[in-house]
């Protein structure tokens, strides 16, 4: 008997082994397809990279003279940039009031991307004559090298005499203790010195991808706000005047009632 269940058992043992055996091959298999796959898969996506790069290299050169004009055109009109900065709720977080007084002075702003666009880009600061520095341009440049690291470079500012922003804004708050270095936020300018973490410089990825592209929706922020204020004050004060006629009709008949018992005569 135990020879006889040796006989059946070790063939359906080899089976089994077999069958496992061929599972592992076949999976093997699969796996091995599916990285030739997933291989066609990351040429299409490097394809389509170097396609999109193409598209918005030209698009870039097409936005070009729309750009100019809108330069042209917020140039007569006086504070555009100080109040588009002060009305964004993340640049206005930024800026102290002495950097909105030096603000009042820019009248220009421009986003460069650079020609290959994934090597960086520049934005420039244009500055009438003002009682803060020497420089008509301030600039900052952020690079992509070959290798993936990311740089960052800037005009150094030429303060005039006393008139340091970033100086003064460090003296403030050591002054005034840590409750004020809450309040007070480091001067706007200090960005042109911070290099520390040029792949991920915040301002400079609001100003290039959310202000650059429609700075006018900032500007006119207040205007908006204002008429959407105005509509809900009207709503209200028809509310009000609705309310007060109610009241007015109620009084009116209990004076009537008032004047009628008032008014008998009794003999």
């Amino acid at each position: 008997n135990a020879s006889r269940r040796r006989c059946v058992l070790l063939p359906l043992k080899m089976h089994l082994n077999q069958l496992v055996t061929q599972s592992e091959k076949e999976q093997q298999e699969a796996i091995e397809h599916i990285d030739e796959v997933q291989n066609e898969i990351d040429r299409l996506n490097e394809q389509a990279s170097e396609e999109i790069l193409k598209v918005e290299q030209k698009y870039n050169k097409l936005r070009q003279p729309f750009f100019q004009k809108r330069s042209e055109l917020i140039a007569k009109i006086p504070n555009f940039w100080v109040t588009t900065f002060v009305n964004h709720p993340q640049v206005s977080a930024l800026l102290g009031e002495e950097d909105e007084e030096a603000l009042h002075y820019l009248s220009r702003v421009e986003v460069t991307e650079f020609e290959d666009i994934k090597s960086g880009y520049r934005i420039d600061f244009y500055f009438d004559e003002n009682p803060y520095f020497e420089n008509k341009v301030l600039s900052k440049e952020f690079h992509l090298n070959e290798s993936g690291d990311p740089s960052s470079k800037s005009t150094e500012i030429k303060w005039k005499s006393g008139k340091d922003l970033t100086k003064r804004s460090s003296q403030t708050q050591n002054k005034a203790g840590r409750k004020r270095q809450h309040e007070e936020p480091e001067s706007f300018f200090t960005w042109f010195t911070d290099h520390a973490d040029a792949g991920a410089d915040e301002l400079g990825e609001v100003i290039k991808d959310d202000i650059w592209p429609n700075p006018l929706q900032y500007y006119l922020v207040p205007d908006m706000e204002d008429e959407e204020g105005e509509g809900e004050e009207d709503e209200e004060d028809e509310e009000g005047l609705e309310d007060i006629d109610e009241e007015g009709d109620e009084d009116g008949e209990e004076d009537e009632e008032d004047d009628g018992e008032d008014g008998e005569v009794i003999y």
